[in-house]
């Protein structure tokens, strides 16, 4: 599943097409796709400007002027594509071409740019696993109410994580992967994030808090990891596993620069470190660490 730096470089590309342009047409190929699409979908959208494209976690945020927001998940295998008079979007040299199996094209908007082009924006794919729905009419919705810190901005610091976790006997790794905590952490970030601080996936979480309840040096650690991790993912454009590309078809580079995820067996790459890279199964997921530099 696409993780928050996918979700928002997803964002980024889809933003200059989308702000500012006139949905003429909304075409619903299907009745549902995770969840059904709403009833008057078409209807809601049909002759509305989009004034923003936003994120909020792993969700994209769809803002119309006198509409509902609309919210999306890209789910397994969900992709944004974007189609003008020039043919598909796809600047640049890229790793592999992008598919286009146009059977899996369930929603396609048709609009006009705010540079008065035709162009369409088609939403693919193949698992299904992916959705959209509207908020309720205060912009508010269930699966963004519980949502947690996003893991962007300065406000994640070891302050933070220290009260977020204080008392807790789950290990980290779980502890961070709780939506409610931090929105938009994912396996692969997280593991990425606890193998620069030095931590072990296996540690409790309520050691980032000293006996006072401040921060201890592995939460700032810890927080700044994670906030280096994930802008230095979103610049190289993401991760590209498997099903995922960018709207414009390329894929992401991060995957490149991973340190202990996907690469069991491996020598860990920390100077001085003599240690081999494991890969253990919490709570369903894969855990890659080194067991030698993360205690």
């Amino acid at each position: 599943m696409p993780e928050l730096p996918e979700v928002e470089t997803v964002r980024r590309g889809l933003q200059p097409v989308l702000e500012g342009a006139r949905i003429e047409k909304v075409d619903l190929r299907r009745k549902d796709l995770r969840f059904p699409l709403p009833p008057d979908m078409a209807r809601l959208l049909e002759g509305r400007t989009i004034r923003s494209v936003g994120r909020r976690a792993k969700y994209l945020l769809v803002e119309a002027e006198d509409a509902p927001l609309l919210i999306c998940h890209l789910g397994m295998s969900g992709s944004f594509r974007i189609e003008s008079g020039e043919g598909v979007l796809t600047p640049g040299v890229f790793h592999r071409e992008r598919s286009v199996d146009r059977p899996h094209d369930h929603v396609v908007f048709g609009l006009t740019t705010y540079a008065g082009e035709a162009a369409r924006v088609v939403f693919n794919d193949p698992r299904r696993f992916g959705f959209m729905l509207f908020a309720d009419a205060d912009g508010s919705h269930p699966m963004l109410a519980s949502l947690g810190v996003e893991p962007t901005g300065n406000s994640l610091g070891g302050a933070l994580l220290a009260e977020l976790f204080r008392g807790r006997a789950a290990p980290l790794k779980a502890a961070l992967l709780d939506q409610g905590a931090i929105a938009g952490l994912g396996n692969i970030y997280v593991c990425e994030a606890l193998w620069r601080a030095g931590l072990s996936p296996r540690r409790a979480a309520g050691t980032l808090a000293s006996a006072s309840g401040g921060p201890t040096l592995r939460a700032e650690r810890l927080a700044a990891a994670i906030r280096a991790v994930i802008a230095e993912a979103i610049e190289a454009g993401g991760s590209s596993l498997r099903d995922y590309t960018h709207v414009d078809g390329s894929l992401g580079y991060f995957q490149h620069r991973f340190s202990v995820y996907d690469r069991e067996g491996e020598p860990c790459p920390k100077p001085g470190c003599s240690g081999i890279v494991n890969r253990i199964v919490q709570s369903g997921r894969s855990t890659f660490f080194c067991p030698a530099c993360q205690r």
